[in-house]
């Protein structure tokens, strides 16, 4: 059973690695909303493309939108702060009882 209980402590590493990544692309497209970048630039256009997918049902679900500013962001940061605390912590915790 060891090996199960590696092998959930890689998938939970590798996991809490992409949902930090994804973190930190989020913030980045939050901080290029508040200038006007080249939307030609290979680099908005990854960042647009990562995270549109997720943002857009959130905003289109979320009718707020004070004085323009879009809520949808910090909705994200949550959950990914949520699934990052809950299940990253919970295959940890799976693993170590395995190992």
């Amino acid at each position: 059973m060891y090996i199960v209980g590696y092998f959930l402590m890689a998938a939970a590493k590798v996991m809490d690695v992409v949902l930090l990544f994804f973190m930190w692309v989020v913030i980045a497209r939050a901080v290029l909303s508040w200038v006007n970048p080249d939307p030609y630039n290979a680099i908005v256009r990854f960042i647009n493309n990562v995270t549109e997918p997720v943002l857009y049902p959130i905003r289109s679900k979320l009718p707020i939108h004070y004085g323009g500013i879009d809520f949808s962001p910090i909705i994200v940061f949550l959950i990914v702060i949520f699934l990052r605390t809950f299940v990253v912590n919970s295959l940890v915790r799976m693993a170590a009882s395995l190992i």
